[in-house]
């Protein structure tokens, strides 16, 4: 009888800790505010701020990396995720303007703060000067950036990655030395410690950054749970339903031992407005 109590309660501890081992994360490039193509019903940010906030707070996410974030949708996010802490806004780049765009959108880490505990945390900028803030290199368009903490699940123990980007959105010469940044700086780490790759970017599963990333070892979320097929846009230019099939640019990779129970491209559109240009990407992992 006592063998059979330790093993019942050892097999509710294993359920327990499995349960808290899982982690819903969602990407989400919300759009920059404030542009004229915008200035039309449904699109303003004022218009969806809070339908963008309702559908990420839908998912319950442990963790959500947003990309194109500026000083308003900052400003509204930060103060609405009370229970997360925020990493990669504020940068030298931006320190001097208090208003607009500029032409750099942050890539930025929302995490519960409950959940987990920050270890560590960095940014690199994806040129030939990866310390230089606002650095462009290969024809890139604009400065694109990396952000990433290091974080300890409170009830685990376990300690993993996480990364939120937005490579370049038009040169095909950028985005692969972009991710060549990425790759290098990441295979710093041992094969065996889990990371998170969140971003948008601007190539399908047919262009040289899922090819470089894949060669690294890093496995496409989305793919690992509905296979290697392209299955529809994720950013829809306000189009929403394209004909066709067109192609995901926005992921979730994992690398180590990290694996993906569920994932989904999220099409919601409270009262039929839509949060962003760009449908968000969700997933539920666990190490």
């Amino acid at each position: 009888m006592k063998k059979l109590i330790c093993f019942l309660l050892g097999l509710t501890c294993f359920v327990s800790v499995s349960a808290q081992a899982t982690h819903n994360v969602m990407s989400c490039n919300i759009r920059i505010t404030g542009l004229e193509a915008d200035e039309v019903d449904g699109r303003r940010w004022d218009d969806r701020k809070d339908v963008c906030l309702s559908v990420i707070k839908s998912r319950k996410p442990d963790i959500i990396c947003m990309q194109e974030v500026i000083y308003e949708s900052y400003e509204y996010m930060k103060k609405k995720l009370s229970g997360y802490i925020a990493f990669g806004f504020e940068g030298p780049e931006m320190d001097p303007w208090t208003d607009g765009y500029h032409y750099i959108g942050k890539n930025v880490i929302f995490f519960s703060k409950s959940r987990y505990e920050l270890i560590a945390e960095g940014c690199y900028w994806l040129s030939e000067t990866p310390s230089k803030g606002g650095s462009i290199s290969w024809e890139s368009s604009r400065a694109r950036h990396c952000n990433w903490v290091r974080l300890r699940d409170r009830k685990t123990g376990r300690q993993f990655r996480v990364l939120n980007t937005h490579l370049d959105h038009i040169t095909k010469i950028a985005k692969t030395r972009q991710t060549e940044v990425i790759v290098a700086e990441t295979g710093q780490y041992a094969p065996d410690f889990p990371q998170i790759l969140f971003g948008d970017f601007n190539s399908g599963i047919k262009d040289e950054p899922y090819a470089l990333l894949t060669a690294a070892g890093w496995q496409d979320a989305y793919e690992a749970v509905h296979g290697h097929e392209e299955t529809g846009f994720s950013a829809h230019g306000w189009k929403f339903e394209r004909p066709g099939k067109g192609r995901r640019i926005d992921f979730i990779y994992m690398h180590g031992p990290v694996r993906a129970i569920s994932a989904e491209i999220v099409k919601d559109a409270p009262r039929g407005i839509y949060p962003s240009d760009h449908y968000f990407v969700s997933a539920k992992l666990e190490f």
